[in-house]
């Protein structure tokens, strides 16, 4: 019997459609199908970097594409983050978000082209790395309460560099700011290895960052380390307090970084990227990498990085309002 010609028609378009949604299909099963950009909203030299490229460089063994890492520092990191939002959702393009720009951003800044709640997918929690706070040899105080006195004795005198507005280490010093009654001045970089080259050279007087980015000038007696925002000392500075133990109460700060991916990325996506990034951070190259700079490994479920980014974002809501921290 003949097929009647309409439904022929709809056989060869229904056909068709299919035909061309397999590639999709495809792309989604067999991700990544191509090279995958990681971007890092920091300049070249900070700890995000390091951080990135570790867990990049296992990505790439195991994924068998090249998991790149570019860095693309400016505007608090709204650059990257706004490039990220409008990537193609297809796993191709991620980003590496942290306390600045998923927690502090949204309430320091009055306007950003996106919204970090509903732009982005949280994929999984990479690295939760302790503050550490340092000063030039040159400064006149050879402890935290010295330097807290020092400043106090000097207000506005001294200046204090991080990686940028709304970095981990201009975090960590307004919020020691708030805290102690300090008055020094923040001066932004674009990135943590210019400002640690101003911080060397004596043109800034203390910073706070991590152990990747600190440990080996520490070390090496070119920076001071006089306390850390962790609620326990770190095993790499055993004589160095926190700030809790020079009596104040419930301070705690650190650096954590996660991976996002522009919404609309397929959930079978997300949840490989997640569970690829978790055999990474097992890896013996990233355990023990991280082990040298006292930064815990996280890789837990997309879920669960939502859930914490949540308590962040109230924590530091509350610290920027009480704080007054400006985007300088």
């Amino acid at each position: 019997m003949a097929i009647p010609s309409v439904l022929r028609r709809r056989t060869f378009v229904a056909g068709t459609a299919a035909a061309l949604a397999l590639p999709w299909v495809r792309a989604q099963g067999t991700w990544p199908t191509k090279s995958v950009r990681f971007l890092v909203p920091f300049a070249p030299g900070g700890t995000s970097e390091i951080v990135a490229r570790s867990v990049a460089a296992e990505l790439t063994k195991q994924l068998g594409q090249t998991v790149y890492v570019e860095n693309k520092p400016g505007g608090a990191g709204v650059v990257a983050m706004q490039e990220a939002a409008h990537a193609a959702p297809d796993g191709h393009t991620i980003i590496l978000g942290h306390v600045g720009t998923l927690a502090v951003n949204p309430y320091m800044l009055a306007n950003q082209p996106y919204d970090v709640n509903k732009d982005f997918i949280p994929v999984t929690l990479l690295a939760k790395v302790p503050n550490v706070f340092v000063i030039h040899p040159d400064v006149p105080a050879r402890n935290f309460r010295e330097f807290v006195a020092h400043v106090k004795a000097n207000p506005g005198k001294l200046s204090y560099g991080s990686a940028g507005n709304a970095s981990a280490g201009h975090l960590a010093m307004e919020y020691l700011k708030l805290v102690t009654g300090m008055y020094i001045t923040h001066i932004p970089y674009r990135g943590t290895g210019p400002q640690l080259t101003d911080l060397l050279a004596g043109r800034t007087q203390a910073s706070s960052a991590g152990m990747p980015a600190l440990g080996a000038h520490i070390r090496s007696g070119k920076l001071r380390a006089i306390a850390v925002g962790t609620h326990q000392r770190i095993p790499a500075l055993p004589d160095v307090p926190t700030v809790q133990e020079m009596g104040y109460k419930d301070f705690e700060t650190s650096q954590w970084y996660g991976i996002l991916a522009p919404a609309g990325t397929p959930p079978e996506v997300v949840k490989r990227l997640q569970e690829e990034s978790f055999k990474a951070l097992r890896s013996s190259a990233v355990t023990e990498r991280f082990a040298t700079d006292n930064a815990v490994g996280g890789g837990g479920p997309p879920q669960e990085f939502a859930q914490f980014i949540a308590r962040e974002q109230k924590i530091w809501s509350d610290i920027v309002k009480r704080a007054q921290i400006k985007a300088d």
